[in-house]
């Protein structure tokens, strides 16, 4: 077993038990933090491996579009915004190219097509969302829009601020710090202030197996592919995702789709404000709107990707990926492994971080399925 540290609750001993077993084996290099809250209390606050503690900052990558999506949700629920209204509407320039009619819900469960442009992003391009939201707006869609879904991996939080931006005159940045960070106290960052980059811990790249590199080898990514364009791989360099977690650039502007730093900690504290009981307070959606970004809206073998999975409205709904949480289980994975949610039907929160890519762990690296197994049979098992 990896050597942890942390503490625990009564009854989630089990979990700590696991997680050893993943620092062990999975997360030992680099390291690795696992937080949850249940009933708004903290039941888990765990790190290990080599490299970081439960202070350390990381990239956590696209967990930026879980706290877009937060954001957005919320002004759809005051009313700032109507999932059912065209985003030109919003945003006249986004009409170029045939996207007139793509409505705000359809963009937010990746089916608008707008995964990138031809001749693609550098990475101090992608630092800046309003650019590439500029970029986007002239371009054509790659799919009729609403015919399909498709992961808008660089393009989908550069979109839905800019819809934030025109509708309210105010960014997802401000709007979450003054409405979800600030309250809250939640280290997780959409914007890393200077004076906590002494936190930073930078991410690595994954270590392959020689099987796994086999494999990488034997199915390139076609550079004429859409998952290429919507990765900015068939650029000349292509997209360097550890490049990208490891820029200032990024971290200071915190560009929605895979710009965000913070810990397990406040990833799960974000959550927890979703879950309900936080600090004594009601959830931050009420259950209309919990019941709506929550509702699977795209599923089957997604266009970019080539593989089967589902979406809500800018979360995913993670219990078609895990079958054990609650139907209105909504979060957001990230690059090199991590994953985070909430799942109100327990009042459970649930981040995890690592520094070092897994293979093939952007939907969560594999050490969540067991990790969230012990996680959820812990809370299950202080209910009775």
């Amino acid at each position: 077993m990896g050597e942890v540290h942390g503490t625990v609750a009564p009854g989630f001993e089990s979990v700590r038990e696991e997680f050893a077993g993943v620092v062990a084996e999975e997360a030992r290099d680099g390291g690795a933090q696992l937080a949850v809250y249940h009933r708004g209390r903290q039941v888990v606050d765990l790190w290990g491996g080599d490299g970081v503690d439960g202070d350390s900052l990381l990239a956590l990558y696209s967990s930026a579009k879980g706290a877009t999506a937060l954001v957005v949700a919320l002004l759809v629920q005051d009313g700032a915004l109507d999932l059912d209204r065209e985003v030109a509407s919003y945003w006249p320039e986004f009409a170029a190219e045939g996207k007139e009619t793509v409505t705000l819900r359809a963009l937010l469960a990746h089916r608008a097509g707008v995964i990138g442009v031809e001749g693609g992003f550098t990475l101090d391009e992608l630092a800046d969302d309003r650019l590439v939201a500029a970029r986007l707006a002239a371009h054509r869609p790659y799919w009729k829009p609403d015919t399909g879904h498709g992961y808008h991996a660089l393009a989908f939080g550069a979109l839905a601020g800019e819809v934030v931006l025109r509708a309210t005159g105010r960014t997802v940045q401000e709007h979450y710090e003054e409405r979800i960070r600030a309250p809250y106290g939640i280290e997780y960052h959409l914007g890393l202030p200077e004076e906590l980059e002494p936190r930073f811990r930078p991410a690595l790249p994954m270590l392959p197996t020689p099987a796994q590199r086999a494999f990488e080898k034997a199915n390139p990514v076609a550079p004429d592919s859409l998952l290429a364009l919507a990765f900015c791989l068939h650029t000349e360099p292509p997209f360097d995702a550890v490049a990208y977690g490891n820029s200032r650039a990024v971290r200071a502007a915190a560009p929605l789709s895979g710009g965000g730093v913070g810990s397990a900690r406040g990833l799960a504290r974000m959550y927890a404000a979703v879950a309900g009981g936080l600090d004594g307070r009601a959830p931050l959606l009420e259950p209309d709107t919990l019941a709506e970004v929550s509702r699977v809206h795209s599923s089957g073998t997604d266009l970019v990707t080539g593989e089967r999975n589902a979406f809500g409205l800018g979360f995913v709904p993670l219990a078609t990926r895990h079958p054990e949480l609650g139907p209105t289980a909504i979060g957001h994975s990230g690059a090199p492994g991590t994953q985070s949610f909430a799942d109100p039907s327990r009042g459970l929160a649930y981040g995890y971080a690592r520094r070092r890519f897994a293979f093939a762990g952007g939907p969560g690296a594999p050490e969540n399925d067991r990790l969230i197994r012990a996680v959820t049979a812990a809370a299950d098992r202080r209910e009775v």
